[in-house]
């Protein structure tokens, strides 16, 4: 029987095998961690029920893409989640988790949150001329949520930001019957706790989503590096300018006669978006060979 991973916890996944029967509470057969495969949320699986009604993992079918951060697998698309309100976050975070999505042939969405608290028109500017869908929403007002509601639609997708930014919350205002656990955010660090402690799928209008366990500055720091021959054609609006650069290989940064610098310098390429591109680059190439 075949069904999807939609929750995984202390060694159990919860496989939906659709039919309108509960979840099957499964293990994974040895064989899996001997080749060093481990289950993740999203997995399409190969089960076997036991008589008690439980079963075994006996394969992961072929994955689409996995992420390390958050730990999933077959997603279409990836929700990062930030705010302008307490904790501010970083655009720096946000340009990473999209590169990183681009990179899995995952398309990134942004949702800036808290918007009653903190409107930043800026940024949702920055990202829709960038080519991203942007929404601007409040999970306690409502605001923007029945757009959101319609991207989600049909689709698989992650919610992913970084603690605080109220991704249970937003969760809750889609679906109230879900009753998530949020918590308090502190004014005094600018961070919030993490109240998602592990990955789980949930049916929200028409598509699956999951709800992850936020990230720290730390957490960002051990994210997977994208190669860095790989990393300018990440940032989307680069694309139309990488092959008008005057040599081959061009790394983008120092180089005479590169287009995107040009591009940058005309306007045509948000330098915060530069930025982090730059910032990225000096991280892989500076990561020892083995971590990478």
């Amino acid at each position: 029987m075949t069904g999807t991973i939609v929750k995984a916890l202390s060694g159990f996944y919860y496989v939906d095998v659709g039919a309108e029967r509960e979840l099957v509470t499964c293990r994974g057969r040895g064989k899996l961690r001997h080749q060093k495969i481990k289950p993740l949320v999203g997995d399409h699986v190969d089960i076997t029920i036991n008589a008690d009604g439980t079963g075994m993992v006996d394969e992961v079918l072929p994955r689409t893409n996995q992420f390390q951060r958050p730990m999933v697998a077959n997603m279409e698309q990836l929700v990062i989640l930030a705010s302008e309100a307490i904790p501010v976050t970083d655009p720096f975070l946000i340009d990473r988790m999209i590169s990183l999505a681009e990179y899995k042939g995952c398309e990134p969405i942004i949702c800036f949150n808290k918007w009653d608290l903190e409107p930043a028109d800026q940024l949702v500017e920055l990202y829709r001329s960038a080519g991203f869908q942007t929404f601007a929403i409040s999970a306690r007002t409502g605001e923007g949520l029945a757009q959101l509601l319609e991207v989600l639609h049909g689709k698989i997708s992650a919610f992913t930001g970084n603690s605080g930014v109220g991704k249970s919350s937003v969760l809750n205002a889609l679906c109230p019957q879900f009753h998530l656990e949020v918590g308090q955010v502190s004014e005094k660090l600018g961070r919030g706790r993490h109240t998602t402690r592990h990955v789980e799928l949930f049916r929200v209008g028409g598509g699956l989503v999951a709800d992850t366990p936020g990230f720290s500055a730390f957490d960002v720091e051990q994210m997977e590096l994208i190669p860095k021959e790989k990393l300018a054609d990440t940032f989307r609006e680069f694309r139309s300018y990488l092959e008008q650069c005057r040599f081959v290989g061009c790394a983008h940064l120092k180089e005479r006669g590169c287009a995107v610098r040009q591009a940058v310098e005309d306007g045509a390429i948000s330098p915060s978006r530069y930025q982090s591109y730059a910032r990225l680059y000096e991280q892989v190439k500076s990561r020892p060979q083995w971590e990478k």
